[in-house]
């Protein structure tokens, strides 16, 4: 009987099987399997169907992972959405206020009388100041101008760029006022130059010195600034 096996499972094996795959054919001790298999030779096109399959195993077992991992990720972020809740007029007016200390332009004193301004290539978060312009500002659209920045290795794609802009913020495809390109530096290693890139978008709300002095108070009583 165990012969029988044995010349079994050598022939399985010389047919490119795993010990996995001849262990579910024939269940015996994997020992008993590696003793009776230590001397079986493997031509070329065997080892290349073990090869084969051993890499093929690698990318199931990463993907499934990769899955998992993506499956933590989506429950953390639905729960931690859950946690926000709806914001109240208050919090939005504080994390606008706060949106424009990190990423907006402040007025100095040799040059004073500048609006707002604000720079970011977070779509996302141009958005939600663009509508914070909106709704705690009272800015209407009309003085809102956009222009866009991107780096010189992606000229050709800059129209597709500005549909992405003015799709996302829902603005007419016209009103991106002027597009600049910035050279990038031969040595600078950069990840964000895939499809993903969309460049930098610069929004400026016109006659707005006195708006820019009136946030700077904000953002002095967020601080606790006497």
């Amino acid at each position: 009987m165990r012969t029988s096996e044995r010349d079994r499972a050598i022939t399985l094996r010389k047919q490119g099987q795993t010990y996995s795959e001849i262990l579910k054919a024939i269940p015996v001790a994997k020992s008993t399997l590696s003793i009776w298999l230590r001397s079986v030779g493997l031509a070329k096109k065997q080892k290349q169907i073990l090869s084969d399959k051993k890499r093929d195993a690698a990318l199931r077992g990463a993907q499934a992972k990769r899955f998992q991992k993506e499956e933590r990720i989506r429950q953390i972020k639905t729960i931690a959405r859950a946690e926000i809740g709806k914001l109240t007029e208050r919090e939005k007016w504080l994390i606008g206020t706060a949106l424009y200390w990190g990423e907006g332009s402040k007025e100095k004193d040799y040059h004073p009388g500048s609006g707002l301004v604000f720079n970011n290539s977070d779509p996302v978060m141009t958005k939600f100041y663009i509508n914070w312009l909106e709704d705690v500002c009272h800015i209407p659209r009309t003085r809102i101008q956009l222009t866009l920045y991107v780096h010189d290795t992606k000229r050709a794609d800059v129209e597709k760029i500005k549909v992405f802009w003015t799709s996302y913020l829902h603005f007419p495809k016209d009103s991106i006022a002027g597009v600049y390109f910035k050279k990038s530096r031969i040595r600078t290693v950069r990840r964000n130059t895939g499809s993903l890139y969309c460049g930098t978008m610069r929004v400026k709300v016109s006659g707005s010195s006195a708006l820019n002095r009136k946030v700077a108070g904000w953002v002095e009583g967020i601080a606790g600034v006497k």
